[in-house]
């Protein structure tokens, strides 16, 4: 464990340092890493200066670093105070963006598993990928449940400001939830043009509005009953309304100007009831918005691309591109 703030207090030096010193670290040997096209390039801050609602929050960003000797990297980063882009260039450009929301129960998020390592998948076959590192409700800000959304429009915007520099079509942006990450991605989808934050410069008059989503075992409902009673709490607190777990339960939120959404799960999840995402699914059929979904049999939670071996839903990177591409992304 280290205080994040002070080790990576520089996005444009010390961060980006750390980031790409992580394959370093988990090498014994003592040869230099050599970096490949699908290490991430650059860290962008998402806000110019603090974020909204900064006031008051006392909270310290930490990262957690929970790697298992000899296993791939595993860090969570917990109580983020300064929200990040970490980018993932491919080597040749198809066009296309995806901006990665990783899961952690809206108590963390975990960078590596579901971030990293997917951005470097996505990228290889010509992604330009944004991991994003999202502020978590609990953690006192002025926007509350909204601090994460706030995160969510802000990275889309500023993915399509970087369009042109980075080879990609603004018209092509998707975006890939994991978990609670997926409850976030899922809000984006169906919120993506409220207002929760006032304009700060001119990535902000770009819409928010992904060109299509991907939710990966993801955290829908908030009524009591289907949601994942960690995230729920995280975000509303321990007795939401029921106006509070509506208007933060994606699926009662669909509209038909939602783009088109992918969905992933696993029947044996129980983390997560898969009843999550065939809740979003009936929703997302009753307003005619394009939308597949898959159920696998067994696959259990959190899964990502590093526990799919051998398994019939190690499909489902295959089956997301294909969609993908369906669609124009």
């Amino acid at each position: 464990m280290f205080n994040r703030r002070g080790t990576l207090a520089s996005l444009t030096g010390g961060l980006l340092t750390s980031l790409l010193a992580g394959a370093a670290l988990a090498d014994p040997k003592p040869a230099q890493p050599v970096k490949t096209p699908m290490d991430p390039t650059e860290v962008l801050p998402l806000w110019p200066g603090d974020p909204p609602g900064s006031a008051g929050v006392t909270a310290v960003e930490t990262v957690l670093d929970r790697t298992v000797p000899g296993g791939p990297r595993d860090r969570a980063t917990t109580h983020t105070r300064k929200p990040t882009l970490t980018v993932f260039r491919p080597v040749k450009a198809n066009g296309a963006a995806v901006v990665l929301m990783p899961g952690g129960g809206y108590e963390r998020v975990v960078s590596d598993k579901e971030g990293f390592e997917t951005a470097r998948w996505l990228a290889d076959r010509g992604y330009t990928c944004f991991v994003l590192l999202y502020r978590l409700p609990g953690d006192h800000w002025g926007a509350g449940p909204d601090a994460p959304l706030q995160d969510a429009q802000r990275a889309v915007r500023l993915a399509r400001a970087k369009a042109t520099g980075m080879r990609f079509d603004p018209a092509r942006v998707a975006i890939m939830g994991f978990s609670a990450g997926g409850h976030l991605a899922a809000s984006l989808t169906t919120r993506f043009d409220a207002k929760v934050y006032d304009r700060v410069d001119a990535a902000d008059d770009l819409s928010a509005r992904p060109d299509l989503s991907a939710l990966i075992y993801p955290v829908v409902s908030m009524v009591e009953g289907p949601a994942h009673a960690g995230s729920r709490k995280q975000l509303l607190g321990p007795s939401p309304t029921p106006e509070q777990a509506a208007l933060y339960s994606p699926d009662q939120n669909v509209t038909d100007r939602v783009p088109p959404v992918f969905l992933l799960h696993a029947a044996d999840d129980k983390t997560v009831p898969v009843v999550n995402s065939l809740m979003m699914f009936t929703a997302l059929k009753a307003k005619a918005v394009p939308a597949e979904l898959h159920v696998f049999e067994e696959g259990g939670h959190g899964f990502g691309l590093r526990s799919i071996d051998g398994k019939p839903v190690a499909a489902w990177p295959t089956l997301f591109e294909t969609f993908a591409k369906r669609h124009g992304i």
